[in-house]
């Protein structure tokens, strides 16, 4: 069984963790939007971290882009928090850059990632937000596209 903490992907959300931490120690104990923006940031990327775990953990489609989503949401909000440091009080806001660098490095690990997804392993979601391409919220699915539920894991 492969272990989401292995993939490339989890640990850069490790590395991301551990600056923001790094960064957000910085910040004023007695700056209240400062102090609520750090819980902010790091609780984000601990969602990062969980819903990276819960994608690995399931089979279907639509669980994995939905936790997919989640982890698009939670890096932007990330990176847009880094916008108001200097207007916060935090004089050191540059280093906010490397938290920057480092989102972008884990998009492009993202879209890999995403990529490894298999658009076949689905149950149909009535909600039509998270099917594979061309899969309609109606859509009829046959016992024989369901086979994949019997099969076991990989243990790779």
């Amino acid at each position: 069984m492969k272990h989401s903490r292995n993939l490339p992907i989890y640990k850069k959300a490790e590395e991301i963790y551990k600056t923001l931490q790094t960064i957000t120690d910085l910040f004023p104990e007695d700056n209240d939007y400062l102090q609520h923006l750090k819980s902010n940031v790091l609780g984000d990327i601990m969602i990062i971290q969980a819903k990276i775990s819960g994608a690995e953990a399931v089979k279907l489609y639509d669980i994995k882009m939905e936790n997919a989503a989640i982890i698009r949401k939670a890096a932007r909000e990330i990176m847009v928090s880094g916008n108001h440091l200097e207007l916060l009080g935090f004089s050191d806001a540059k280093y906010y850059k490397i938290i920057r660098n480092l989102i972008e490095e884990f998009r492009l690990l993202f879209i890999d990632w995403v990529a490894t997804f298999n658009p076949k392993h689905y149950i149909v979601d009535s909600w039509g937000l998270f099917n594979p391409p061309g899969i309609a919220p109606d859509y009829i699915q046959g016992d024989d596209e369901l086979d994949f539920l019997d099969e076991e894991e990989d243990e790779s």
